[in-house]
């Protein structure tokens, strides 16, 4: 346990200090790389015709969920473990390598300073492309405020899919279980869209995924919250709270507008409503009451917040771990 809680540690903080080098290969792409592969071999390449029947697809896509998150647990497994019987500091060196790579805080922040940037210089079309790289909408059409309001969407939502979620994921079951959740997320991230391609075959990837963070979903929204107290005047955590209760399940999604409900509420901003996917419109709803414009600095203002609750989460996690060493 005492190894457990020091890469806990050690991870949290290198990845607020390294984030993610695109030097450095990454778990989570070898992942993305994994499922790309087995979609090719069970669905057949993006501009084949598909002569398959939907529940085909279905049972496909079960594989693909059986076979990514066998061997991501398997491999992972069989590293962190066979470190530890080599001995224990070489376990606790390769556990909080893993866990800094299940966690995205900085990357979450890096990339969507990148729009941040390119919006402060008025470069439209390079904070589009920079923002295209963070969000799954269409982004060419999209205005300043528009950019905006997709990069700062994209932290608020990925506060609990990249960081809180994993963070707590890796607190119960090291980075055996961490990975795990990751392949979840990649794999929903990567078909778990409602289109003709992945309806069916995506579908028991994105229903997984719904799943493991219905929970830490709403305990990321409760610590930004709660975080929204601790980041100064320009956060309101009353409003963040009557916000969140009131449009929480504004999204199609149980989980998504969780946490962006609490920003929108924190920020007094409008976020949400109608965006376009694949070149078609997606009717959604609003989330949040505009009290005033969405504005470049939101973006920052969301990372202070972003950060906050990364702390928040991480203090508690270690915390709980600590009592539980000490009761043991």
């Amino acid at each position: 346990m005492i190894y457990h809680i020091a890469a806990m540690l050690a991870g949290f903080l290198m990845d607020l200090l390294l984030g993610d080098p695109y030097w450095l290969p990454h778990p989570i792409r070898l992942i993305g790389n994994w499922i790309s592969f087995l979609e090719k071999r069970l669905l057949g390449s993006k501009t084949e015709e598909k002569h398959t029947t939907p529940e085909q697809e279905k049972r496909r896509g079960m594989l693909l969920v059986l076979a990514v998150l066998s061997s991501t647990v398997f491999v992972t497994a069989v590293l962190l473990l066979g470190a530890y019987r080599l001995h224990p500091y070489l376990g606790a060196v390769i556990e909080s390598i893993m866990t800094y790579q299940i966690l995205a805080t900085k990357c979450l922040k890096v990339e969507s300073m990148k729009v941040y940037q390119e919006l402060k210089k008025g470069d439209i079309a390079a904070s589009r492309k920079a923002v295209s790289m963070i969000v799954g909408r269409d982004t060419e059409c999209l205005d300043e405020t528009g950019v905006a309001k997709a990069a700062i969407e994209t932290v608020a939502e990925n506060t609990s899919d990249g960081v809180i979620a994993p963070m707590i994921f890796t607190a119960i079951g090291g980075p055996i279980l961490g990975f795990f959740y990751k392949a979840v997320n990649t794999m929903d991230s990567m078909v778990g869209y409602k289109n003709d391609r992945y309806l069916y075959f995506g579908r028991t990837a994105a229903k997984l995924d719904d799943i493991v963070n219905y929970i830490p979903a709403r305990i990321s929204a409760l610590l930004m919250v709660v975080s929204c107290f601790l980041c100064g005047k320009e956060f309101d955590g009353k409003r963040a709270w009557y916000i969140f209760k009131r449009d929480r399940y504004r999204h199609a999604s149980p989980n998504s507008a969780q946490t962006e409900a609490v920003c929108a509420g924190a920020l007094g901003i409008r976020l949400a409503g109608n965006a376009s996917y694949f070149g078609k419109i997606v009717e959604k709803p609003y989330i949040g009451d505009a009290e005033r414009a969405v504005e470049t600095e939101d973006i920052k203002r969301t990372n202070r917040l972003l950060y906050a609750t990364a702390v928040l989460c991480e203090a508690i996690c270690l915390l709980v771990l600590l009592v539980i060493l000490l009761i043991s």
